[in-house]
């Protein structure tokens, strides 16, 4: 699965080796291990990057558009404000939208797919159509036009609207895994024994999805964060605190670009692009691991 591919079409891979076998394929992905290692020393700075320094990003604190030196290591923008204290919090505000936005979205998608995929019939046709009604509006708009309209914007309030708006591909994708899978033998088994529909999605289908699942929960996170990122970007960001896409935003909007202040805009482009990235690695990588087919090649 590439960095950009929906994971739909594939066929479910239940079984493709015990779990000593995939970690061993693991421990030598080279894509798995950069983009893991890239990720986890971000995911290092956001959460503990915030204890060692102030806890006002938006505080002035220095000279006006001041270059990286030792007391400011990524300069002050132009009203003097700490950049690098900026990033840190922006980007512990970018891992929490992607975990809550893509988390929520990946929550919505799985239960309405296995629903569907499992229950067939009428059941499957309304919750079909209503992931094609959901599919064909315009996400971007209705996101700008919702949040435009709001007088207070937080991270939780843009990572619940991300996440109801993200999740109808992946319903779509867990459906087709769960429709083959609802025809297999060992479903039947626990069909004639009596088991309720729920104890069987959970006990016996989405077991055989592991893989799958935690690979479009990895598409939904980094989907999330550059989604936020674009609204951000574009000032519909939180009214409070500081992201990644806000630092952008500021720095296009107070000219940072012509005034030569690199390191307002650059920093956060950076931080947004090594999370994501590291993320479509991560799948790529694991794609590798958890198929056999890719592991011969």
């Amino acid at each position: 699965m590439d960095a950009t591919s929906r994971p739909e079409d594939e066929t479910p891979r239940p079984g493709t080796g015990d779990g000593r076998e995939s970690l061993r394929f693991a421990l030598r992905n080279p894509k798995l291990i950069a983009g893991g290692s890239v990720l986890l020393l971000l995911a290092l700075v956001a959460a503990l990057g915030p204890i060692f320094v102030s806890d006002q990003p938006n505080a002035y604190v220095g000279p006006q558009n001041a270059a990286p030196s030792a007391e400011h290591w990524l300069g002050t923008t132009s009203f003097g404000q700490d950049v690098f204290v900026q990033f840190v919090h922006g980007l512990r505000a970018t891992f929490l939208v992607g975990l809550l936005g893509g988390g929520l979205a990946a929550a919505i998608g799985m239960v309405v797919g296995f629903v569907a995929g499992y229950r067939g019939g009428l059941v499957d046709e309304i919750l079909n159509m209503l992931t094609n009604i959901v599919l064909v509006l315009p996400t971007l708009v209705v996101l700008i036009v919702v949040t435009a309209y709001l007088e207070a914007r937080g991270l939780a309030v843009q990572a619940l609207f991300v996440g109801l708006t993200s999740w109808p591909w992946a319903a779509r994708a867990v459906r087709a895994q769960a429709l083959s899978l609802a025809t297999r033998d060992f479903v039947d088994l626990a069909r004639l024994s009596g088991r309720r529909s729920w104890r069987i999605i959970v006990r016996e289908v989405a077991p055989n999805m592991n893989s799958y699942l935690f690979m479009t929960f990895i598409l939904l996170f980094g989907g999330a964060i550059l989604i936020a990122a674009g609204l951000d970007f574009i000032g519909l960001g939180p009214t409070q605190g500081v992201s990644l896409g806000l630092m952008m935003h500021n720095a296009v909007s107070w000219s940072a670009l012509h005034l030569g202040m690199w390191w307002w805009f650059i920093p956060p482009g950076l931080g947004i692009t090594g999370v994501v990235g590291s993320l479509y690695i991560m799948n790529v990588g694991l794609d590798e691991v958890f198929n056999p087919r890719l592991r011969e090649l």
